[in-house]
C-alpha cells in the first residue's frame, strides 16, 4: 500500500533562483509549503503555510498552478510518497524565517543535492523549462 502525502508549495523565483527554506534540526532544503488540513483548498493551505513559515501574505488572485510533482518523502519509509502541487504567487512582505523555519535561502540548479526528492523533480522541471539557473 502506498501513502501519499498531500502538500502545496509556493514557487518563488528571482533571477533564476528559487527560495526554498531548512526547518529546525533538517539536513535539506525544502520549497516553502506544506500539509493541507481538513477542508483546505490549495488556495487557503498556500497561504496559510507562506504566512506560518515566511511572514508573508499571498495575493490569492495572482496565484497560478505550476504543476503537480511526486516522488519518495524524504526522511519516509520506503513506499511513502509525497504529492507536491505547485503554485507561482505574488507577495506581500519579505520572507522571514519563523515558526519551524531556520534559514531562508535562495538557490540554484547546483544546488540540487541539497534539496529533498520531490524538490529535486520539481528543480528538473524548472531548469528544463529554463526557470532556474
Amino acid at each position: 500500500m502506498t501513502t501519499i502525502i498531500d502538500k502545496i508549495a509556493w514557487i518563488e523565483l528571482d533571477d533564476g533562483r528559487i527560495l526554498s527554506t531548512r526547518s529546525h534540526g533538517k539536513d535539506v532544503y525544502y520549497i516553502p509549503g506544506g500539509k493541507r488540513e481538513a477542508g483546505e483548498t490549495d488556495l487557503d493551505t498556500l497561504i496559510r503555510e507562506t504566512a506560518e513559515e515566511l511572514a508573508v501574505t499571498i495575493v490569492p488572485a495572482t496565484a497560478a498552478h505550476v504543476g503537480t510533482f511526486r516522488a519518495q518523502a524524504h526522511g519516509h519509509a520506503a513506499g511513502v510518497t509525497v504529492q507536491m502541487t505547485c503554485y507561482t504567487a505574488e507577495h506581500r512582505g519579505r520572507p522571514t524565517p519563523s515558526s519551524e523555519i531556520a534559514e531562508v535561502v535562495w538557490l540554484t540548479y547546483a544546488d540540487r543535492d541539497r534539496v529533498s526528492p520531490v524538490d529535486q523533480v520539481i528543480f528538473d522541471h524548472l531548469h528544463q523549462a529554463g526557470r532556474l539557473r
